[in-house]
This record gives structure tokens, C-alpha cells and sequence, in this order.
């Protein structure tokens, strides 16, 4: 009779041992390298052993035995007769890799994703209508990646959590290695939203890939993202370390439209304006950006220095000092703050090193209600367009534009 092993490949890399038949693709996620030798001998071969007379045939899968990629599974086949046993082990570990018999027991599939750089012992038996038997064996040796790319996610789901994202949160896979083979890594991203919405992939540069919707997303929406990229090459003998699913939430949508004419900055709230406060923003030589800003980050208190973005000590420009209830809207220095030397030029003129100046009372109300993924759309600054690699400059493309930085597109 069939006997299914219970024991699963487990990698030196990976964040825990997982056991079973079926693979989810959290359980994916687990999967990495163990080092093992690569050397193979040659399987689907003449029978280890046969009756005299046996009709059955038994073959082996992959055919080719050395550098398979771990994704491929193993496949035993029996031909005029059924498979009665197939014990498929990792030779440097000792342990079993789990698999599944068809109904008509002609069939055996393995389950468990192998491991990069590993070596893999297969032995099969199978019989015919009339008893007889035959034994089969094989090795196989998987690929070993000169190196693996993790998916990072930004936002991070835990500092997300219990919060949710802003209506403006692009989705972001940053990998610890550049990817050569665009098309072949977004072709395993995906992106659910409930409610349905339309969205796209755009590459920043080679490590960072960037999804957001045609439109804000709507408020209320539940957002699951995959990357199924163990096994996949990447290019230049890098290969995806890991699977990752997460899940988002998006709350309320929370807007607000600063305006360089009026020096006002309006609020609104799942589409009603609640709120309107003096600003003051970028001065002419330090013009805020334009466009629609994401929050991605907030601090209590914040240290603001020039010199993290180029303008040190001795340019007439650089500047440190401490600012509270801070919301960071670009990388390129531009918070949501306080400000108490520019109270009087608020509402009145823009003074600014490009931030977003308010009181103490406006800017911690602002800091209580916004948060990550939250959206300041600035106009009349005088400033340049925020651009698309300023972290979360995603809103400043049109949607045509946005579409043409997939790599299927």
C-alpha cells in the first residue's frame, strides 16, 4: 500500500519548520536554502530491481537531475500497474518530503517546495495487475542562487496593523536585490482589493516596484498582496528568497488641499470639509512641491536638519531645529509641523524651508487625525512637481503614464 512520509523539508534560512500535504502560500513564504552538494546520479534508468515478467513501468520527474529550480515538483509515474511506495528524502538533513497519490494510485506529486542547494534521494515501487514489482530510484539536485532577494514591504503591515492606511497608500515591494528580469518578477505580484479597483504596477528604479489604484482607494477597503517569488530568477544569479502575502486596511479618507494663494490649508473627511487653518509654506528659494503628498511617517517630536538631504552647515540654507506634532508629506524634508516662529506669517505669506507650517493647536489637531497613507495636496507653491521616486510621488503621473512603468506593459 501507499505510504505517505510525514516529515517536510525544512531550509537553514527558513523562519520556521512547516509540516503537512498542502502548501498555503503563507507556508510558501518559509521556504529557503539548505547547503547541500550538487553532485547527481542519473535516474530514469533501468530498475533497481524487477520480477521476471513485471509489467509495470515506473518513471521519474524531472528528467534532468542537476540545477533544478525548487519549485519544480517531483513526479513518479507508474504505467501498466499502480504505485505501491515513494520515499523522496533530503540527503544532507534526513528528512522526508511529503506527497500526494492520485486516485488511480498511477501518480505520486510531491508536495513540499525543495529547498535551494539541496539534494534530494527518490525511491519508488510500483506493481502490476498481477503483483509483480519494480523499484525506481533517482536523485535530484536543486539550483544554489548566488544570492537571494527578500520582498520588503513598505508600509510595514505591523506598523499598519491596527491603524490601516490613507485613501493614497501606494503598495511597495522593496527588494534587497536588483531585479534584471522585471517581466518574469511582477508577472507573481498581485494585488486583491475589496471592493475591486482598478490599479497597476510601476517600477521606481530596479529594487523598488510600486502599486496604486487609477483613483484614491476607496475608504474602507480590504487589500491583499502577494509575491510568489520563491524559485524565481531575478537576473545576474539573484533569485526570490521568499513567497509574502499581506493584508491592508484602509480607513477613513482624510484629504487635506494646502493652497499658496489663500495661505489656508482645508480638511476634509470622507469627502466633507471639516476643518480650515492658517499655513505657511515654502518661501521662493524653498518652494513646497506640488502635488498630492502621502504621509509616511509621524513623530511627536522630530529633529529637522537640511544636511539629511544635502544642505549642511555653511550653505545659507541648512538649517536644524527641533519641531513637534510632525508629519513627514516627501523624503526631500517636507513635514506637516508646527512652528511657532512663523505664526504670524501664517495665513499671511510663505516662510518656510518648504514644510507645511501650523500653530500648536491646528498642527497637533492635524497629527491626532492623520496618519500613514493620509494625503496634503499642495498647489500654488511655486514649487516643482513632487516627483514619482520622492518615496510616495506615485500621484504626480496621470494614469497612462503610471501604466507605462510596468514591465508588461
Amino acid at each position: 500500500m501507499f505510504l505517505n512520509n510525514s516529515s517536510r523539508f525544512s531550509g537553514r534560512a527558513r523562519s520556521g519548520l512547516l509540516t503537512g500535504v498542502l502548501v498555503t502560500v503563507l507556508a510558501l513564504s518559509a521556504c529557503s536554502s539548505d547547503n547541500s552538494d550538487n553532485n547527481s546520479t542519473t535516474g530514469g534508468g533501468a530498475p533497481v530491481s524487477s520480477e521476471a515478467g513485471a509489467a509495470v513501468k515506473v518513471s521519474i520527474e524531472p528528467a534532468q537531475t542537476t540545477n533544478v529550480n525548487p519549485k519544480t515538483p517531483i513526479v513518479v509515474k507508474a504505467a501498466n500497474g499502480t504505485i505501491t511506495d515513494v520515499t523522496v528524502t533530503n540527503t544532507t538533513k534526513g528528512t522526508k518530503v511529503n506527497g500526494t497519490l492520485s486516485p488511480d494510485k498511477t501518480t505520486w506529486t510531491s508536495s513540499d517546495v525543495l529547498g535551494y542547494g539541496a539534494k534530494y534521494s527518490i525511491d519508488a515501487h510500483a506493481a502490476d495487475a498481477k503483483g509483480k514489482t519494480v523499484e525506481e530510484q533517482s536523485t535530484v539536485s536543486t539550483l544554489s542562487p548566488a544570492k537571494q532577494a527578500n520582498p520588503n514591504m513598505i508600509p510595514a503591515p505591523s506598523a499598519v496593523a491596527q491603524t490601516g492606511v490613507g485613501v493614497g497608500q501606494p503598495i511597495v515591494f522593496q527588494f534587497t536585490y536588483a531585479v534584471k528580469n522585471k517581466a518574469d518578477v511582477e508577472k507573481q505580484l498581485s494585488v486583491t482589493s475589496n471592493p475591486p479597483q482598478q490599479g497597476s504596477w510601476y517600477w521606481v528604479d530596479d529594487k523598488n516596484v510600486h502599486y496604486r489604484p487609477k483613483t484614491y482607494w476607496q475608504p474602507g477597503t480590504t487589500i491583499t498582496v502577494s509575491a510568489k517569488i520563491y524559485g524565481v530568477d531575478f537576473g545576474n544569479g539573484v533569485y526570490g528568497a521568499t513567497d509574502r502575502t499581506e493584508t491592508y486596511h484602509v480607513h477613513d479618507s482624510w484629504i487635506a488641499k494646502a493652497d499658496g494663494n489663500t495661505e489656508q490649508m482645508q480638511i476634509f473627511h470622507n469627502g466633507q470639509m471639516v476643518k480650515s487653518m492658517p499655513i505657511s509654506m515654502g518661501k521662493d528659494s524653498t518652494p513646497t512641491h506640488l502635488g498630492a503628498h502621502v504621509i509616511s511617517d509621524k513623530q511627536k517630536d522630530y529633529t529637522m536638519d537640511s544636511c539629511t538631504y544635502g544642505v549642511c552647515q555653511g550653505d545659507p540654507n541648512w538649517y536644524r531645529s527641533e519641531e513637534h506634532w510632525a508629519l513627514r508629506m516627501s523624503n526631500d524634508g517636507e513635514f506637516v509641523h508646527e512652528n511657532p516662529n512663523s505664526v504670524g506669517s501664517q495665513g499671511r505669506s510663505n516662510v518656510s524651508h518648504g514644510c507645511i507650517n501650523l500653530n500648536a493647536d491646528n498642527a497637533q489637531w492635524f497629527f491626532n487625525n492623520f496618519g500613514l497613507g493620509d494625503v496634503v495636496e499642495v498647489s500654488n507653491s511655486g514649487g516643482k512637481q513632487l516627483p514619482v521616486w520622492d518615496l510616495y510621488g506615485d500621484w504626480a503621473l496621470s494614469w497612462d503614464a503610471w501604466q507605462k512603468g510596468s514591465a508588461l506593459s
